[in-house]
């Protein structure tokens, strides 16, 4: 099964336009999707989530119509938003049991009882199953974020800022989590970290003002920058004053003394080296051209 996007446009009222004419295509595996505060992702998973209208456009989800057919997409979408609430004093056991049956998981109590138990075990949650969420820490909560969305065994997986907050520990074991969900069904992983796209994800997409500005592997992107990013180490006054032109890719402290990357399709002088392109350099060259 894969996701097809063809010519997704949305307008808010007041003009903003959210999406304009995005095509994708996005087959089973983890798909990352990159872009600043107010790109256009959130719209976009949205609508892919059902949750909110196109103006224009065509989405299929293998024979589905995503647009024109919600309960279909419902019965094999699962999604996780980037903040979700829960029962302030309802056991994880319990919430996720009233979740499958609204879902309709299970022929019968006992069937859904096997589900809900698997999936606690499989997001590694058995051990606090008759806490209440709401007294989960962040990865805990994230995981059994996962859980309510994988009730179903949905074909699609729409993934939302999901480890705003947590620390690196549990960020890893939550990306873990996702990659072993992400090798049978499609996962669409929207972030802020570049890192994590290029470890995670096979295929990806860069949206900026609605606009999809990159679509193919990690590693095609930095092929395209080889040869044009160009770094040194500076002092602040000297990047104040800089006297060359070329888009700033990244700035960073590096025991205090800031290291600059920019792109250049040639030798930009002024002490520049030569330097081997990473998924930030590719991230950040988009925006710099867009």
């Amino acid at each position: 099964m894969q996701l097809t996007i063809e010519n997704l446009s949305k307008t808010y009222p007041g003009g903003v336009r959210a999406l304009d004419q995005v095509s994708l295509t996005i087959p089973t595996g983890m798909f990352g999707l990159l872009g600043p505060n107010g790109a256009g992702k959130s719209t976009l998973m949205r609508i892919l989530a059902t949750l909110q209208n196109a103006d224009s456009g065509l989405v299929r989800l293998g024979d589905i119509d995503v647009l024109r057919d919600r309960v279909g997409v419902r019965k094999i979408l699962g999604y996780l938003p980037q903040e979700f609430g829960v029962y302030p004093r309802v056991s994880a056991v319990r919430l996720l049991t009233h979740l499958a049956a609204l879902k309709g998981v299970g022929t019968n109590g006992r069937d859904r009882k096997l589900v809900v138990e698997s999936l606690l075990e499989r997001v590694n949650l058995s051990d606090v199953r008759d806490k209440a969420v709401s007294t989960y820490s962040g990865g805990m909560r994230q995981r059994f974020g996962i859980a309510q969305a994988l009730l179903g065994d949905p074909r699609l997986l729409i993934v939302d800022e999901p480890t705003a907050g947590l620390d690196p520990g549990e960020r890893n074991r939550f990306y873990n989590l996702l990659a072993e969900v992400g090798e049978n069904i499609i996962v669409i992983l929207s972030t802020h970290i570049v890192q994590d796209v290029k470890e995670l994800c096979k295929n990806m997409a860069i949206i900026h003002r609605g606009k999809l500005l990159f679509d193919g592997a990690p590693s095609d992107g930095e092929q395209e920058l080889a040869g044009r990013v160009w770094a040194r180490s500076m002092t602040k006054q000297e990047l104040v004053e800089r006297p060359w032109q070329y888009p700033i890719l990244s700035t960073k402290l590096v025991a205090g003394t800031p290291y600059v990357r920019v792109y250049s399709e040639s030798d930009p002088g002024h002490g520049f080296k030569l330097s081997e392109p990473d998924l930030e350099d590719v991230f950040f060259s988009f925006l710099s051209r867009a």
